[in-house]
């Protein structure tokens, strides 16, 4: 029998090498690990694994362990029954094989070839790919093609129900790109009106919201669910922007809250001074130190009552440890190596300057959001607030005020990222709502302030060097509603922010947008 400091031991290798990991139990995704957190113990003769995330919460003892397939595989125990369950930590979110995954997607070739041909028979499906064109980010998760009437036609591509929920959420991304390839080929011989995108019943929650907000003078939008048990095939309404499942979370009292945890917050700060203190709720704060989250103070139960008392958990990743006189020597440590190893002209190989680059980045502009635009107030800014749209979780990177009381909402990458325009875009949705409905000062965010009425700015920020090539094909077919721009800012950001050129959208030939180059200093 494998002993419990053994099992301990297995369990927290393997999550310390899986940060993008998910949890599943009973088959279904109970965590993804890039958003939970975890503390393990092997004391008192028996391993117990407590995994936690904003939604939910579970403690389950630990009887054996085994790593099959990229997969840790656990045989646990709920506390209070006798009966074992499964427990599988998967470092792949597509847990199938290759040839699965080939099989799976040339079928769905097929499935769509004969959709497409009994619902739209007045059009001739010319074109059906899956196949791989990296010079234009195509890979082979996504089915596209063309339909042609005539001389017209619409661009098509479509994503399968064994992809990850993931993949089939970035579809649009893809699909406006490939509505564009479509466009610039077929320019001499057909007019493409614009895209049908088809994808999984259920599953097209964000597709719908961030197609909603697409410039419809562009092109013609259509969003499809197919069911590929029975071919059955719905046509989504995108056009209603008023249909957005998205909640807004309370802003924290901040005086309060450093109030509660003014113990806390000392301990850490004679420990490491100058490290940054978020507020995250009433009953938790985070200790960041440029950025990197290292400790967090948090209302624990006194042992035998109903009382609560602080409590300081520490960690970098998703592993967590109360701390208490014994491991103090270790936290000691860890701060020591933070000072020393993340700033500026750190050792650039080490994991502690490499880690979440973004939130370092954001720990700057959060610091100083002038330094992007002398337009946004640098005393009015909140980073990480929660952007909630039915099961996507989602957090903007900072939400701040211009002079005049206008909403601004900041997206920043630090690598090359397709995704960037419609993640920002996604962001930029839900706070508009929320502002339309004037729940922003109701929910006590910018108290004393006169918000502006007008729509949100959009702002996405990344190294010059790293802007991905495609972004400026994504931002043309946004609505002329959104004003966005684009700041590239130098590759040495974390010596300090510098904008080294920004692109700005405006209002073009029938309201669609266009590019307005122009550097800053």
């Amino acid at each position: 029998m494998v002993s419990p400091e053994n099992l301990t031991r297995a369990v927290e290798d393997f999550l310390s090498e899986s940060a993008t990991a998910v949890v599943l139990e009973n088959g279904a995704v109970a965590f993804d690990m890039a958003q939970a957190k975890y503390t393990i113990s092997g004391e008192h003769n028996r391993c117990l694994l407590h995994i936690w995330s904003a939604e939910r919460n579970i403690v389950r003892r630990v009887l054996e362990a085994e790593v099959k397939n990229g997969a840790l595989r656990l045989a646990v125990q709920r506390l209070g029954q006798a009966k074992p369950s499964k427990l599988e930590i998967c470092r792949e979110r597509d847990r199938r094989s290759p040839s699965a995954r080939r099989m799976a997607r040339a079928n769905y070739e097929q499935k769509l070839r004969r959709t497409l041909d009994r619902h739209f028979p007045e059009f001739k499906v010319t074109r059906l790919t899956g196949s791989v064109d990296l010079e234009k980010s195509f890979g082979p998760v996504y089915t596209r093609g063309l339909m042609r009437q005539g001389r017209s036609a619409f661009a098509i591509l479509g994503v399968n129900a064994t992809e990850t929920q993931a993949s089939i959420d970035a579809a649009l991304t893809f699909a406006i790109l490939w509505l564009d390839v479509c466009r610039q080929s077929q320019a001499a011989n057909l007019l493409v009106e614009g895209l049908r995108l088809f994808v999984p019943q259920g599953a097209s929650a964000l597709v719908r919201e961030r197609m909603a907000n697409l410039n419809r003078d562009a092109a013609k939008w259509s969003l499809y669910e197919l069911n590929e048990r029975d071919d059955a095939l719905v046509e989504t309404d995108c056009a209603d922007r008023g249909n957005v499942a998205t909640r807004l979370v309370h802003a924290a009292d901040e005086i309060a809250a450093r109030q509660r945890f003014a113990e806390s917050i000392a301990k850490v700060h004679e420990i490491l001074p100058n490290c940054e203190v978020v507020v995250l709720s009433a009953a938790e704060i985070a200790f960041r130190w440029r950025g990197l989250e290292f400790a967090r103070g948090r209302l624990g139960c006194i042992p035998g009552s109903f009382c609560s008392t602080e409590e300081v958990v520490y960690g970098v990743g998703a592993a967590e440890r109360v701390l208490e006189t014994r491991n103090e020597p270790s936290f000691l440590a860890l701060a020591h190596s933070l000072s020393e190893v993340r700033h500026p002209y750190g050792p650039r190989q080490h994991p502690l300057w490499r880690m979440h680059p973004e939130r370092w980045l954001e720990s700057l502009v959060a610091g100083d959001v002038g330094t992007i635009d002398e337009r946004l107030q640098a005393s009015c800014r909140y980073s990480q607030v929660p952007a909630f749209s039915g099961a996507d979780r989602a957090m903007v990177d900072v939400l701040t005020l211009t002079q005049n009381g206008r909403l601004a909402v900041v997206e920043l990458k630090v690598d090359e990222d397709i995704h960037l325009p419609l993640q920002g875009l996604d962001y930029w949705s839900r706070v508009e709502w929320h502002h339309a409905r004037g729940e922003f000062p109701r929910f006590g965010y910018f108290e004393n302030r006169e918000l502006s009425s007008e729509k949100p700015l959009l702002f996405l920020v990344a190294p010059a060097l790293h802007v991905h090539p495609s972004t400026d094909t994504l931002l043309r077919y946004l609505s002329p509603e959104i004003e966005w721009e684009v700041l590239g800012i130098d590759e040495r950001w974390r010596e300090g922010i510098k904008v080294v050129f920004r692109k700005r959208s405006r209002r073009g030939v029938r309201g669609s947008h266009e590019l307005h180059g122009g550097t800053a200093a």
